[in-house]
């Protein structure tokens, strides 16, 4: 069985700016091939028409091949043939429910399954990044965020997104593991999660004091234990 990789970024990378950024390099360092193909997947943006330029702007400068698909104008026939022909499928940030859903009706869900098994590197931002767990604290039913319990299921537990730069998510995250909502990560703005076959690795960061952190229930009360990441920078 080949390699699995899924690198989950609590925020940053191309997204804010549309600029090459060291998130971004780590996660094409990853791949199979020497020039990776690598596609987009901006369905949590509803398709935006201004979230593949800043990938195209980000990555075209690079020793990489980028493509992107859009699922609400549909034009590739064949996902399945499609994505298996990516190094690295690379997912948007925005609405995770909708995403899910819209992947769901595709076939996509599956289709990405097959593909992280035969080696191909699942990256992304936000939504990109918690769609990967089985569960996962959400904004996209509105403010406060929530829990959702039907990611992917490629990863165990749960996952947290912009851990630093948004104020409720900490305090929502302890509440809901504390219910009995499953533990997990929690990944600032700047910081990535690099699982390897279903286990977290390491913890990256391209910001100095930007980390990740496992949230967990233990003897009733919620843990949260700081992971030290390797610096990027």
């Amino acid at each position: 069985m080949a390699t699995r990789h899924i690198v989950a970024l609590g925020g940053g990378g191309f997204s804010d700016e549309g600029l090459p950024t060291r998130l971004d390099d780590f996660i094409l360092s990853l791949a199979r091939n020497r020039r990776p193909r690598i596609c987009f997947l901006p369905t949590a943006s509803g398709d935006s028409e201004t979230y593949p330029i800043k990938f195209y702007r980000a990555f075209a400068p690079r020793e990489c091949q980028p493509s992107d698909l859009a699922l609400f104008r549909r034009t590739v026939a064949d996902l399945r043939a499609f994505l298996l022909e990516q190094d690295v499928i690379y997912v948007g940030g925005g609405n995770t429910a909708n995403m899910l859903a819209i992947w769901r009706v595709h076939g996509v869900d599956a289709i990405l399954r097959e593909a992280w098994e035969a080696g191909v590197v699942l990256a992304g931002i936000s939504a990109g990044a918690i769609c990967w767990f089985e569960a996962a604290v959400t904004d996209s039913f509105g403010v406060p965020p929530t829990g959702l319990r039907d990611g992917l299921g490629l990863l165990s537990g749960s996952a947290c997104p912009h851990y630093n730069s948004e104020d409720e998510r900490r305090p929502v995250y302890h509440e809901l593991v504390l219910g009995g909502f499953p533990g997990g990560y929690a990944a600032d703005d700047g910081a990535g999660l690099h699982f390897v076959d279903r286990e977290l690795a390491e913890v990256v960061s391209e910001v100095e004091g930007r980390s990740a952190y496992e949230v967990k229930l233990e003897g009733g009360a919620v843990r949260e234990r700081p992971i030290k990441p390797r610096s990027l920078s």
